[in-house]
């Protein structure tokens, strides 16, 4: 699949790191400097990449994993979407959940992103759901 994407920074566009990865990392686009983000401090970290997902797909946004355990650097509302319509600058959603200072270095890769296929749906209101085994059990509903 080919994603038409302009880049405004000097930074590779996104990759995977290993043969099978699924997702690509993205780059931190910072020209002005580093950003710090004090302890429970979020920012829209600019990438200086816009796209056009092809439509049917959207590109999902997700944590680091290397960076969120050791630093406690995660994406917000992970994972985060950019629909097949959005053109403007992919921009990420970060929070430093530790207890120290986290200094965001202009080039850092700072979250994945993962193509994914989409379906539309259309809701069919009923009066009655069929039943279940679980039913209606929710958190913990499986007592462990």
């Amino acid at each position: 699949m080919n994603i038409k994407v302009v880049n405004t920074s000097p930074h590779p566009l996104p990759a995977y790191q290993t043969t099978h990865a699924a997702a690509m990392d993205a780059h931190a686009f910072l020209p002005d400097g580093p950003l710090t983000l004090a302890p429970m401090e979020r920012a829209a970290v600019p990438t200086g990449l816009f796209m056009a997902i092809p439509e049917g797909y959207e590109l999902q946004v997700r944590s680091r994993s290397g960076l969120s355990f050791k630093h406690g650097v995660v994406a917000v509302n992970s994972p985060g979407t950019i629909d097949a319509d959005y053109r403007g600058e992919l921009k990420i959603l970060i929070a430093n959940l530790s207890n120290e200072p986290y200094e965001v270095q202009d080039g850092d890769r700072i979250a994945q992103l993962v193509v994914a296929k989409c379906e539309r749906a259309e809701w069919q209101e009923v009066s009655e759901l069929d039943e279940t085994g679980r039913g209606a059990g929710g958190f913990g509903h499986t007592g462990r």
